[in-house]
């Protein structure tokens, strides 16, 4: 299983659009997404006032490929990020079976 956690730090002033965006476009789409065992999203905290998270852990590459294409190791942009995300950051693991 891949564990792919994906990071966006909203423009200065842009929290509020973006979080209207993560809770009623990108929390729906990503929880119907076939292929995801397990999915957290992570709001902003004081000390990251303008930092959102999605954690997710995908079946397999395979899966993880029929949802975001080949590119899988970029980030992608929704067309309503535009303007409002200031950086994206993308990582993978392999899931530690404990």
């Amino acid at each position: 299983m891949i564990v792919r956690v994906f990071r966006v730090i909203t423009e200065p002033g842009k929290r509020g659009i973006f979080e209207k965006f993560f809770r009623e476009k990108a929390v729906p789409l990503m929880k119907g997404t076939d292929g995801i065992e397990e999915i957290t999203f992570g709001l902003p905290r004081p000390e990251s006032p303008d930092e959102f998270c999605i954690v997710m852990i995908w079946r397999d590459l395979d899966a993880l490929k029929a949802f975001v294409g080949e590119d899988w190791q970029t980030p992608h942009v929704h067309p309503d990020e535009e303007g409002i995300v200031l950086e994206r950051h993308l990582h993978h693991y392999e899931l530690l079976q404990t």
